[in-house]
């Protein structure tokens, strides 16, 4: 090989590396600062329309120094491949379900427990408080950063054939939970038989019945067409896990003071909205179910209570468990 071409191709060789080095830490190359933000969810989702806020009022007060790119639907991989992204960078910022986090900040696995809160109030006065403060900032010893939570209500089961209206019902179903340790151990407990699938799979393994039910919110069990193959929802609410805005610690140590401060604010403004829509989509959500035919069913919480009670206690004595003892205390 001559040496103008040995030389051609080195030179686009580093031009190659040079584009892959500001596309991982998310410059454009033109003094905009530009962040990429991932996530699992439909662009018809409240958490996707929150995001959107986010990404209009953090260009706005920055007068377009900062610019967002949403990716919705998984489009750059799973909630777990987004959380990796983050860690090496080459993302900015993702929601997750707090679920997820459990595999990097065991502590967080306190929110997948059953029955934590009491109700509403006592859900955001403790993602408020010294506690949900003190779990945002633990995830920076694994490079990431927590920003803030998202209401994403409670989770129940729905199921395409089998009504389930008390425990008893679930035994032997193929129940898609989330990648969590605690999910699968929570739906061993009540008798079901654990079948982590990535979300974006899930539509068509219910649908082909590789699983024979699921549980999330209302919201998400709506949006994402689920209804359409299971036409049963049962209201368990068996837990109320936050979703959390995550950014990428190498990313956020690159953003100047003033940028940081922006994030913040614009964060502030995505999750007063987000709060205030949650309510009116879950409304709005049981009203299409109903109208949809879908057999909403409301069972004894208490029963279901019962038979986890003994799980949650087998945390005594154990940091999880001490955090545990905390929120009960709010």
């Amino acid at each position: 090989m001559s040496m103008p071409i040995r030389l051609l191709l080195a030179a686009l060789l580093i031009g190659t590396l040079y584009s892959a080095f500001v596309l991982l830490n998310n410059d454009s190359g033109t003094g905009v600062k530009t962040l990429r933000l991932g996530h699992s969810l439909d662009a018809e989702h409240v958490v996707h329309k929150s995001l959107l806020v986010f990404k209009q009022h953090l260009e706005k007060i920055s007068a377009g120094e900062m610019h967002v790119e949403v990716y919705a639907s998984e489009q750059l991989g799973t909630q777990r491949d987004l959380l990796e992204l983050l860690q090496m960078g080459s993302l900015a910022m993702t929601k997750v379900s707090i679920g997820m986090l459990e595999a990097f900040v065991p502590e967080m696995q306190v929110f997948n427990l059953p029955y934590v809160f009491r109700d509403k109030t006592h859900y955001w006065n403790t993602l408020n408080s010294d506690v949900g403060q003190e779990l945002l900032e633990s995830t920076t010893a694994v490079g990431l950063r927590g920003l803030a939570y998202f209401d994403e209500g409670s989770r129940s089961f729905y199921t395409c054939k089998t009504a389930v209206t008390t425990p008893s019902d679930l035994k032997g179903l193929k129940i898609r939970t989330m990648k969590s340790k605690s999910a699968v151990a929570l739906m061993t407990e009540l008798g079901a038989s654990a079948t982590p699938i990535s979300f974006g799979e899930l539509y068509t393994s219910l649908q082909q019945g590789v699983v024979d039910g699921a549980e999330n919110n209302a919201i998400t069990f709506y949006k994402a067409r689920h209804y359409e193959i299971c036409k049963n929802f049962t209201v368990d609410e068996h837990n109320s896990i936050p979703g959390i805005i995550i950014f990428s610690e190498i990313i956020w140590k690159k953003l100047t003071s003033q940028q940081k401060v922006w994030v913040r604010e614009a964060m502030a403004e995505s999750v007063a909205f987000q709060k205030d829509q949650w309510i009116k989509d879950t409304e709005a959500t049981y009203t299409a179910l109903r109208e949809a035919g879908i057999n909403i069913i409301y069972p004894d919480k208490n029963q279901f209570k019962y038979m986890v009670e003994n799980y949650k206690r087998s945390f005594d004595n154990t940091p999880v468990g001490d955090l545990l003892k905390r929120i009960e205390a709010k």
